[in-house]
């Protein structure tokens, strides 16, 4: 009988692995002199005397206290100013004596994972360890700072010879950091944004996940106590940028963001404003895979994590006015026109139009479509919740 190895072992983390405490100070002592950090802090905390500012980061000894003392307070700034409430659901379901892979949809690039740290923080949970991808890690300084801050990084753009080893180095990480490093870890259900929220969970992801391991398929996945997470805004800060990256790409269709432009897009998600914001925590997924023991075939039980995944996301969105809106604008319908007042329909039209001419202006057909794109990235949550519950 073949003999199967796990691959997985032996894997050097060096690369990716977020920091330890005993580097904390050190990492801290550089940060501290990069200009480029100082001009952010005074953007992000315009209050905040640099000098004293520094001389705080330095007397902190561990990630935890850096996160309590620093991040959350900031985190909470940013709800205050730029939300009207982060709300919890779910969190019921989430027990303190087990490490989890979070895996949610992705709506902005750094609050994401920012967010889910928060409340986990202010429900008496440990915070979790954050994939980034290495795209954003365009300066020494903002990788330094995401790895105190508990994140790993995934890499990309890397040739196709090395994206099997970096894969391989990723999910190893992962399952090192739930079993034997007994942290949860938090990981977007696919690459990128999905810029017209039709949030899918992407299989490659899945599969990446199992990438090595001697166990089966199945086993493997049920040893990353998958817990989907589903977030929900009122107002997305990125959707007119969105929108206009849909816009570029149908006039070229090779358009790629700059780093500049994944930039704007990280300022503008972490300052603009959001409305209410929603997090649901769902149960963790292992019970529901028990109708898969037994099946073989790999492609199968790929689709089928995949879509118990997506109808924990789908089913628990939290659905605004702004939702029904811009489904019965998008659809030209008026099937749920008793779920929003006249008001509420024409301040959501106002949005629409500030938000694109927030990015330039535009001729008529172009506005067109990117009130359309706009349209569907609010109607789709709304859309997919339909579906989802047709199939409870």
């Amino acid at each position: 009988m073949q003999t199967t190895i796990d691959m997985t072992q032996n894997i050097d983390f060096e690369e990716i692995r977020p920091y330890n405490n005993n580097e904390y100070r050190e990492k801290v002592a550089l940060l501290i002199q990069e200009p480029d950090f100082k001009k952010v802090i005074a953007t992000v905390m315009p209050e905040v005397d640099f000098d004293m500012f520094g001389k705080m980061l330095l007397s902190i000894n561990t990630i935890d206290e850096f996160q309590k003392q620093i991040i959350a307070p900031f985190v909470q700034k940013l709800i205050i100013q730029t939300t009207n409430g982060l709300v919890t659901t779910g969190i019921e379901h989430i027990s303190h004596d087990k490490n989890y892979t979070f895996m949610s949809n992705h709506r902005d690039i750094v609050l994401d994972a920012s967010f889910l740290c928060y409340d986990l923080l202010k429900h008496g949970y440990n915070t979790c360890e954050i994939a980034i991808g290495s795209n954003l890690l365009i300066y020494q300084w903002i990788r330094d700072l995401v790895r105190i801050n508990k994140s790993f990084i995934v890499k990309r753009g890397v040739g196709v010879r090395q994206a099997l080893d970096a894969a391989m180095q990723l999910s190893a990480y992962i399952h090192y950091a739930i079993n034997q490093k007994h942290q949860s870890v938090w990981i977007a259900q696919r690459e990128g944004r999905a810029k017209d929220s039709n949030d899918r969970t992407q299989e490659a992801l899945i599969k990446m996940l199992t990438l090595g391991k001697k166990d089966s398929l199945l086993d493997s996945i049920r040893q990353l106590n998958i817990a989907p997470v589903t977030i929900s805004y009122e107002y997305d800060p990125c959707d007119s940028l969105k929108a206009y990256e849909f816009l570029q790409k149908s006039k070229n269709p090779d358009f790629k963001k700059s780093q500049s432009d994944d930039l704007v897009n990280m300022q503008t998600g972490i300052m603009g404003y959001k409305g209410i914001v929603n997090y649901s925590f769902t149960p963790c997924i292992n019970d529901e895979l028990s109708h898969l023991e037994g099946e073989t075939d790999k492609a199968t039980i790929l689709q089928a994590v995949c879509h118990i995944i997506d109808q924990h996301i789908h089913l628990n969105y939290r659905i605004y006015p702004g939702n029904y809106i811009a489904y019965d604008a998008l659809y030209d319908c008026t099937r749920f026109a008793d779920r929003y007042t006249a008001e509420q329909k024409e301040n959501f039209e106002k949005y629409i139009q500030g938000q694109i001419a927030k990015i330039g202006e535009f001729s008529i057909e172009d506005y067109q479509f990117m009130r359309e794109k706009i349209l569907l990235m609010y109607s789709n949550p709304l859309k997919n919740q339909l579906e989802a519950q047709k199939n409870v």
